[in-house]
């Protein structure tokens, strides 16, 4: 006798293509996306804002890469 096949099937995510690229992110504020469905482009302060929140974002991490590059350096230049 087979047995009764009762597992539950996965449903499948969809995504859908709004036609943005990967790297606009001017369309997201710190509350997540606008409200707003109609596409349009951003101002330049909005665009200057979206670049000084992604440095600010990335300001330690490249600390740490720096400091990290350093450390390395000295270890070399020491063992010479």
């Amino acid at each position: 006798m087979k047995k009764a096949n009762n597992k539950k099937k996965k449903s499948k995510k969809v995504y859908i293509d709004d036609g943005s690229t990967i790297a606009d992110m001017s369309n997201l504020r710190a509350q997540g996306l606008r409200g707003s469905g109609t596409r349009r482009r951003a101002s330049f302060r909005e665009q200057f804002r979206t670049y000084i929140s992604a440095v600010k974002l990335m300001f330690l991490p490249m600390l740490a890469v720096l400091g990290i590059i350093a450390l390395a350096f000295l270890l070399v230049y020491f063992m010479l």
